[in-house]
């Protein structure tokens, strides 16, 4: 793509909750603006709004979006009990979130989700998570090890997906942090990659005109491999192809 065209992108920050001694404050990691400079496009965070003119103003100058990282959505929101394990979203965030969520896909605005962005796509459109792996799937290897910045594991690929399209092959290393996960899918979504246990790590729509991919893993993250760089760039030129289309009629 050339520097005239480069799409902007916009990556939604996290929010951490001001208290009786702190101020509330916005954090993203690095990663998620290096690879997308990385890979032609032009990243815009987007900070919780709660006014959805504003979520819109935003959206109408974006050519894509990464829904980012974050701790955990409020299970009693998706019909589920609360869990000890749980580790609640600033409820600013999370009610931002959703707004944005409820957009993207209204709009079918390229997305890639990665870690909670995946399972909040999964969820908008029907979905379910497992609250706390470790407890619902006892046998499944650790997905989360807090002494080790760098887990990882192997994700398996589904033949016939465009994660194979991207990464070119069966199997890859990931890195892993999780202690949620992919339940039941969401409509028009399928499974494009599991760990060796069977754990939901990757997930993609089979809706046509519509580009998302969402990802257990962390492909910004300093201990991604080379092969994540793919994704990036593969989400950047259907982003780009976005922009370079008439504008689309959004009703409201």
């Amino acid at each position: 793509m050339t520097q005239e065209n480069r799409p902007f992108i916009g990556i939604n920050l996290d929010l951490l909750a001001g208290g009786k001694n702190r101020q509330g404050s916005y954090r993203l990691a690095a990663g998620y603006c290096d690879a997308i400079l990385s890979a032609g496009g032009l990243p815009v965070p987007v900070p919780a709004c709660s006014r959805e003119s504003d979520l819109d103003t935003y959206l109408d100058m974006l050519s894509g979006f990464v829904l980012t990282g974050g701790a955990d959505m409020d299970p009693r929101r998706n019909g589920q009990c609360m869990h000890p394990s749980v580790r609640l979203l600033a409820s600013q965030r999370e009610e931002s979130d959703r707004k944005l969520v409820k957009k993207l896909l209204a709009r079918k605005m390229p997305v890639l989700g990665i870690g909670l962005g995946m399972q909040q796509i999964n969820v908008a459109l029907g979905g379910s998570l497992y609250l706390h792996l470790p407890e619902e799937m006892p046998k499944s290897m650790p997905h989360l090890d807090n002494s080790d910045d760098f887990h990882r594991h192997l994700a398996l690929i589904k033949p016939g997906t465009l994660l194979e399209e991207i990464y070119g092959g069966e199997e890859l290393l990931v890195n892993s942090s999780h202690h949620q996960g992919v339940k039941t899918l969401g409509n028009n979504l399928r499974v494009c990659a599991t760990a060796p246990d069977g754990v939901i790590e990757a997930i993609e729509t089979v809706e046509v005109g519509w580009y998302f991919v969402g990802v257990q893993w962390h492909p910004e993250a300093d201990s991604a491999t080379a092969l994540d760089k793919q994704l990036f760039e593969n989400f950047l030129q259907a982003s780009a192809a976005l922009s370079l289309s008439p504008p689309l009629e959004i009703a409201v």
